[in-house]
């Protein structure tokens, strides 16, 4: 199958897997374990690719500015800064790293 057959399969399935969200039944949704669960399956998720997204290169494990960049937004959000200074701070603190010769 060509890219584009891919592609067309991966807009299909994720187009049904949005229909089939509203299938389900009300009931399910107003259960306080499903909310509970729903909630730290998105945390859980989110964290994970936040930490594969700054650690990675390829297929090998990288220390370079991102993981400084992470640590100082991580500093910004502990202190409860707003997000839009979170993204700075970790922006500027990338920019830094990297001027000073880190990769």
């Amino acid at each position: 199958m060509s890219l584009w057959g891919w592609i067309l399969v991966a807009c299909a399935v994720g187009f049904l897997t949005k229909l089939l969200g509203y299938l389900v039944p009300k009931k399910w949704l107003t259960n306080p374990r499903v909310a509970r669960v729903a909630g730290t399956l998105t945390i859980g998720l989110l964290a994970s690719l936040t930490i594969a997204n700054t650690m990675a290169s390829g297929q090998t494990l990288a220390v370079d500015a991102r993981l400084g960049a992470l640590a100082a937004a991580a500093v910004a959000l502990w202190l409860k800064a707003p997000f839009l200074v979170v993204v700075i701070v970790g922006a500027a603190a990338a920019a830094g790293l990297r001027l000073l010769g880190l990769p």
